[in-house]
């Protein structure tokens, strides 16, 4: 009877190893999967930030002028007789332009000439008779009046004569006139007045740009002149010499709009380059005052951690997300624009941010498959595979 209650608790005993042993086996194959189980790797959609944004750019057209333009006319009137000079041709100090009929200036020259001629026999006279009253007078046979009669001829005769003799100086003048000449070097931009025409003393008959500093003429509407305050910088470009750009500064800026367009006028001044010739159409290009730089995100990319404005960056290398605080400037149609904490190239978290965790792993391919349109500078493109 004992024999066999110690076979019978053997038998229990060996049966509760089994068990134990089953046991143990689960529990440690349970660990095992426990421990080999993958960390959750979460997909985003990301925003890659674009170049800042510096501003409003404010765009507008013109053509290139010299600085100085004369309207050059004759000093007296007249009829054309010969214009020497072409549209475009350079001219000198001193070159003839045009000329006017001379004939009835140069009648009054010889008339001046006659004139003068008179008055000068008339101060010979005069000057005869004045020492012929003052012998009589000497020898008192003639009054002290009549010497000072002759005198008084004699004065008159000689004032006379240079009244003459600047009536034949005019007269000269006259004639010179009727020769329209260029005192500067330059270009000739227009012509107004063309032979056989009759035209009035300062009627324009030629243009002439002076040779020397050039500038854009651009117009400006009333709602961005306060932009375009004198020596303010701006870019020109030019749409006959791709890749020339040079930086202008505003000279000029019209007091008054004009009366049709409600438009100003504004002259940027250029620096001298060969290649600016006159005439060409030109492109300015100006920033708003006082902009700062800003980097547009969409408005989803935006949350608040800590009461603080945050976004969500992708470390490239790791594939892991951590928070960034950023400075908001202002909100627009399609987005935000961030002023302070971030840069170009960074990745930006665009969708999901209240399940993004500090150095959470998300799941980043090694190049983006797709990239979508561009929206407001801003390359879009969804990272998860």
């Amino acid at each position: 009877m004992f024999f066999v209650n110690t076979r019978r608790d053997v038998s229990f005993l060996f049966k509760g190893l089994l068990v134990a042993t089953a046991l143990g086996a689960l529990t440690a194959c349970s660990q095992e999967k426990k421990a080999e189980a993958p960390e959750i790797v979460r997909p985003v959609k990301v925003t890659e930030v674009a170049a800042a944004d510096h501003g409003r750019k404010m765009d507008y057209s013109g053509s290139v002028k010299a600085r100085t333009e004369m309207n050059l006319g004759f000093r007296v009137a007249g009829k054309i007789t010969e214009r020497l000079v072409d549209v475009g041709q350079r001219v000198r100090p001193g070159d003839v332009l045009a000329r006017l009929d001379s004939v009835d200036y140069q009648l009054a020259v010889r008339r001046a000439e006659a004139d003068l001629a008179s008055a000068q026999k008339q101060v010979e006279i005069s000057g005869l008779a004045r020492r012929r009253a003052e012998t009589l007078v000497e020898k008192s046979i003639s009054s002290q009046s009549q010497l000072e009669q002759a005198q008084l001829a004699n004065d008159q005769a000689v004032s006379q004569k240079e009244s003459a003799q600047s009536a034949l100086d005019q007269a000269r003048n006259q004639v010179a006139y009727t020769e329209l000449k260029s005192d500067q070097n330059g270009i000739v931009t227009a012509v107004s007045a063309d032979i056989g025409q009759v035209v009035a003393s300062g009627t324009p008959v030629l243009s002439v740009a002076v040779e020397g500093s050039k500038e854009v003429q651009i117009a400006v509407p009333e709602m961005d002149v306060a932009q375009f305050a004198p020596g303010k910088t701006v870019k020109a470009s030019f749409w006959s010499a791709t890749g020339l750009a040079l930086d202008g500064k505003v000279r000029e800026v019209a007091g008054s709009a004009d009366a049709q367009s409600r438009t100003f006028a504004v002259r940027v001044s250029l620096p001298e380059d060969g290649r600016v010739l006159l005439g060409m159409t030109a492109t300015i290009e100006a920033a708003e005052s006082n902009s700062v730089a800003t980097y547009a995100i969409p408005l989803a990319a935006l949350s608040k951690k800590d009461g603080q404005s945050v976004v969500w960056i992708v470390d490239r290398s790791k594939g892991t997300v951590n928070s960034r605080a950023v400075k908001v400037a202002d909100f627009s149609d399609d987005g935000v624009r961030v002023a302070e904490g971030l840069a170009k190239g960074d990745l930006v978290v665009s969708a999901g941010t209240q399940f993004m965790k500090e150095d959470m792993k998300v799941k980043l391919p090694e190049t983006v498959a797709s990239r979508f349109g561009s929206v407001s500078g801003l390359t879009t493109a969804s990272l998860a595979p």
